[in-house]
Parts: structure tokens; C-alpha cells; sequence
């Protein structure tokens, strides 16, 4: 019995705990209804607002067959080490609400490992769908680290940056990258690298046990574009050198070659090197993103992927 001193639930709450029973408990609505005291009309909306607002994640831990044999295909092709191919959500859906969820499971495979480590992170909206779709962990024994700036071109902190949002999940220390994503200049971007607490962070990006990156397309919707970073000037001539994809904001052409000039001369922060002996996995999914995938997979920028079944079966397509 709620006593004087007890706070009213909040909707939020009643939702909760609606979706708490409902993909925890097991319960039917009309339990639901009856357990909380409510219609089974309103626990029919509690329980699809503690799915709208987030309450509930929802995760597969079922490996369908086609998702097996397309892991299995790509791991052939490319010779990776890790991969992750999940349902595709159909046409119309955000792809990274579908890959979220296992980008996540991935990541915290190795924040359970006991041994410490460094873990380089990029950024960007399949990193953000990564972080939430984690679950807390705590992990002070290892290390964050951006292998990518945080300063927008305006002088904000980057929107889509990750680094300090994963910090907060599992209580590890974080170093965020303190330069520009990308300077306005090459003798800026050397200035910002000449400082003593740049160095120590590059120094500890380049040392990372395992990486987990983003893959840009630079098609006319290049998230480098959209989010302000470069000019239409400036994609249309990377575009025109053969420019199809990007990783931690460095650019590179279709066979995963990265370019020698423009944005590549003032991007701030650590290059992800192709062949690597370490873990590094891309997050990626969507039409739009094949061509930069397939680019970064062949050249062995990244050795492990996570992405949905359309795009997987695309990119073996294209290869």
C-alpha cells in the first residue's frame, strides 16, 4: 500500500513497469491490466510507450541460418575475424536500429574481458545506435579512447561523438581527441597536434587493442557533408578522385586506398591503418553505404563487420 510519503507514479514509471511485465514477466495486457489496475486499453499504450521511449531494448540472441551463412560468405571473402549479419528491418527503416543491438553485444564482449585494454572508438549515427542499444557494464579496467576529434566546426562538441556517452555506461576512464574533426587548415591541424596532451591521446589512439568505426559514404549524402564538415565544393572534388567512403573522418577511394590530398592533409585524429593485426569492426548498414563497405573491407581497414542481411548480401554482390 503506497503511504502519504510515497511519490505518484509518473507515466514514465507506469510504463516501465508495464513493459516489465510484459517482455520480462511474460504477461498478457489483460494481466497487465489487472495486475496495475488500469484498462487494457491503457496497458496496451503503457507498454508501447516503454517501447517508443526506450524502456524496453529488445536484443536477438537467436542466430538465424541466412544471417550464419552471410557472416560465414564474408569472413571468406575478406578474411575477417569478426562478423555480425542480423535481420534487415525492410524497406523505408533506419538501418541502424537493426544493427544497434548486436554492435553492442559485440562491444561489450570485450569490455567483459578481465585483462585491461584500449578501446578506439569512432563516431557517428551507427556508433550512437551502438551506445544505445548497451547495456551497463562495469569496465575500470579498461580504457576509451576517440580516434577522432570532438570540435564541430562552429566549436561545439561534436553531436555525434561517443566516446564520453560509452564512459557513463561502463565507468571506464575516457579520452576524448581535444582537435577539430577537421582543421580549416594544414599548419592548424599541425599546431593542435604539437600539443603535449594531443600527443599523449594520438599516442594512446595508435596503441588501441580494438577498434569499433563507422564506414561514411561519400556519395551526395556523405554524412561529412551533411553535418557540416566539408563544402560541396570540396566532396565534389574528392568525389571526382574516386572517393567512396570514409572511416573516422579519413576519406578513401573504392579498393580502400586512402587519398593524398584535401581533407585527408587537416583531418584531426588517428588514420585506422589497413591490415591491422587488432580487432577492428566496422558498424555499418544501408544501400547508401555499400561501395564505402566494400571499399574499406577489401583494402582490410577493417577485419570485422557488423551489419544487416541486405547490405551484406550487397556487398558480396558488388565484390
Amino acid at each position: 500500500m503506497m503511504s502519504r510519503f510515497d511519490p505518484e507514479p509518473t507515466l514514465q514509471d507506469e510504463a516501465a513497469r508495464a513493459g516489465w511485465l510484459y517482455y520480462v514477466g511474460g504477461m498478457t495486457q489483460d494481466q497487465i491490466a489487472a495486475e496495475m489496475g488500469v484498462s487494457r486499453q491503457r496497458a496496451q499504450r503503457l507498454v508501447s510507450r516503454a517501447m517508443a521511449d526506450g524502456l524496453i531494448q529488445v536484443r536477438l540472441n537467436h542466430r538465424i541460418g541466412a544471417c550464419m551463412d552471410l557472416e560465414a560468405a564474408l569472413r571468406d571473402r575478406f578474411g575477417l575475424t569478426r562478423c555480425r549479419v542480423v535481420p534487415g528491418l525492410g524497406a523505408g527503416a533506419d538501418p541502424v536500429l537493426a544493427i544497434g543491438s548486436a554492435a553492442a553485444a559485440e562491444l561489450e564482449r570485450f569490455l567483459r574481458m578481465p585483462d585491461p585494454m584500449v578501446i578506439g572508438l569512432g563516431t557517428g549515427r551507427a556508433l550512437r545506435g551502438l551506445v544505445e542499444g548497451m547495456n551497463p557494464i562495469d569496465a575500470p579496467q579498461h580504457r576509451l579512447v576517440s580516434l577522432i576529434g570532438n570540435i564541430a566546426p562552429d566549436g561545439s562538441a561534436s553531436f555525434f561523438d561517443v566516446v564520453m556517452r560509452i564512459a557513463d555506461k561502463v565507468r571506464a576512464p575516457h579520452y576524448p581527441m581535444p582537435v577539430p574533426v577537421i582543421s580549416p587548415t594544414v599548419a592548424e591541424r599541425a599546431a593542435f597536434h604539437a600539443l603535449g596532451p594531443v600527443q599523449r591521446v594520438l599516442e594512446l589512439a595508435r596503441a588501441a587493442d580494438v577498434i569499433f568505426v563507422g564506414v561514411g559514404q561519400m556519395s551526395d549524402d556523405a554524412p561529412l557533408q551533411t553535418d557540416g564538415f566539408v563544402s560541396h565544393a570540396e566532396l565534389a572534388e574528392m568525389q571526382a578522385a574516386g572517393a567512396a567512403g570514409e572511416i573516422a573522418g579519413w576519406v578513401f577511394d573504392s579498393d580502400g586506398n586512402y587519398l593524398d590530398f584535401g581533407l585527408n592533409l587537416r583531418t584531426g585524429g588517428v588514420r585506422v591503418e589497413p591490415g591491422l593485426a587488432r580487432p577492428a569492426i566496422g558498424i555499418a548498414a544501408g544501400a547508401t553505404k555499400v561501395r564505402a563497405i566494400r571499399g574499406a573491407l577489401k583494402s582490410n581497414i577493417i577485419n570485422g563487420l557488423v551489419t544487416d542481411i541486405p547490405t551484406a548480401e550487397a556487398v558480396l554482390k558488388l565484390a
